[in-house]
């Protein structure tokens, strides 16, 4: 089973610039093997790749009208909604288009209703191709879906069984908690929710919700439809997001439409329900199952081991730099990422500023704003006479240390 290794191979890194090499897929880490990076920090084309996820992901669901299959390969595509705004701007002698594009827009027929939605998003966050907004939805979709949370070709080594269990899981939070937001003008809701409940009572995520609201007002404002998440008042003619899993008697501002656990905009407002809120993919999973620290992946073997906060499949728990396998071994946490003990000392351990050599992390040490000793007679010395400063008041200058006012001076001048 594949990773998708040639994908987007040698693409700069928009996060290290120079000091990247070039995107090189780890062979099991979702990273680049030569800056650690994640493939959404690489400038790679990814727009197949990623339609061909969300075509996936919405295949065997309600929202088969989001994807498309090619004749020649059967592949489910995405069916982006991608708008073009066309704006007259006048010229000195004549008049020039403007032509705004967004990469993905809301999938309603009311364009102006598109529009108002995306003028409502922080204006980094609007997908307008090219621009700041399109590469937050980028990496948001790499994010908050991960291809390894659903297809298992795009996972390492799982066993057959581990195969068929996450068969099993993907396809029931498909059917229990997958859903697409629709944005509409509250007032169209309602009576839209109303008219649904006398044609498909047997609905059972909206009926229920549709059911509290049959003695509530046609007519009411907007102003009185508040936003579930932040409580205020929607705003006159102002649409918003529904979730039909959340039922049609909660409403979001376009803005609001985020995950509960990381505060993100629900990337083309694919959303997960549980519990009384929303998710992204990512965080979802997370709900239900561990995930390896290691490679990314969910983990659907019984077996596992526990460490730092995190879990982690028993054959990835190892050195982030040299992939050994740590069980048993000394190790240190750098950045949350545990690396082995000869690792640590060649690449991160800080430098003594006695001796000038690294200090073991198992040795004791005196540090002082970002410089450090060996805690020894040889190496915590007055930097004049030489003195061990051990337990004793010392005035640090610039990276050395001195016992008193006078070596101070003796030194400086």
């Amino acid at each position: 089973m594949g990773l998708g290794h040639e994908q987007g191979f040698g693409a700069p890194c928009l996060k290290c610039k120079d000091k990247c090499e070039g995107f090189e897929l780890h062979f099991w880490r979702k990273i680049c093997r030569n800056c650690k990076c994640g493939q959404e920090e690489h400038d790679v084309l990814t727009s197949n790749e990623e339609d061909r996820k969300v075509g996936k992901l919405f295949e065997d669901t309600k929202y088969t009208t989001l994807i498309a299959k090619l004749k020649n390969d059967s592949i489910p595509m995405y069916k982006r909604n991608v708008m073009i705004l066309t704006n007259p701007v006048p010229a000195k002698k004549n008049i020039s288009i403007n032509t705004v594009t967004y990469e993905w827009a809301p999938p309603v027929q009311n364009q102006t209703l598109a529009r108002q939605y995306m003028q409502m998003l922080p204006k980094e966050k609007q997908p307008v191709a090219g621009s700041e907004g399109a590469q937050y939805r980028k990496k948001q979709l790499a994010k908050q879906l991960p291809a390894h949370d659903q297809d298992p070709s795009k996972c390492h080594e799982l066993s057959p069984n581990e195969v068929k269990q996450m068969e099993q899981f993907v396809k029931k939070y498909k059917n229990e908690a997958l859903g697409v937001g629709d944005v509409k003008l509250p007032g169209e809701v309602e009576t839209r929710a109303t008219d649904k409940n006398h044609l498909n009572s047997g609905d059972r995520g909206t009926s229920a919700a549709v059911g509290a609201m049959e003695n509530k007002s046609p007519d009411r404002k907007a102003s009185q439809y508040s936003c579930y998440r932040c409580k205020l008042n929607m705003k006159e003619g102002d649409p918003a997001v529904y979730a039909e899993r959340a039922g049609y008697d909660k409403l979001w501002h376009p803005a609001c439409f985020v995950c509960c656990t990381c505060s993100e905009l629900l990337v083309d407002m694919i959303y997960f329900w549980k519990n009384g809120n929303l998710y992204c993919g990512r965080h979802y999973c997370d709900s239900e199952k561990p995930r390896c620290a290691g490679c990314d992946e969910l983990i659907f073997s019984n077996e596992y081991t526990q460490a730092e906060g995190q879990n982690w499949h028993l054959k990835h728990f190892c050195c982030f730099d040299c992939d050994c396998v740590l069980a048993g071994e000394i190790y240190v946490m750098v950045n949350d990422k545990p690396v082995c003990k000869p690792c640590y000392v060649k690449n991160h351990a800080a430098i003594c500023q006695g001796c000038h050599n690294a200090i073991d992390p198992e040795v004791q040490r005196v540090t002082y704003n970002n410089f450090n000793w060996h805690a020894t007679q040889e190496c915590f010395l007055c930097s004049c006479c030489s003195k061990c400063l051990i337990g004793q008041k010392f005035m640090p200058v610039e990276g050395m240390v001195f016992c008193s006012v006078e070596c101070k001076k003796k030194m400086m001048s």
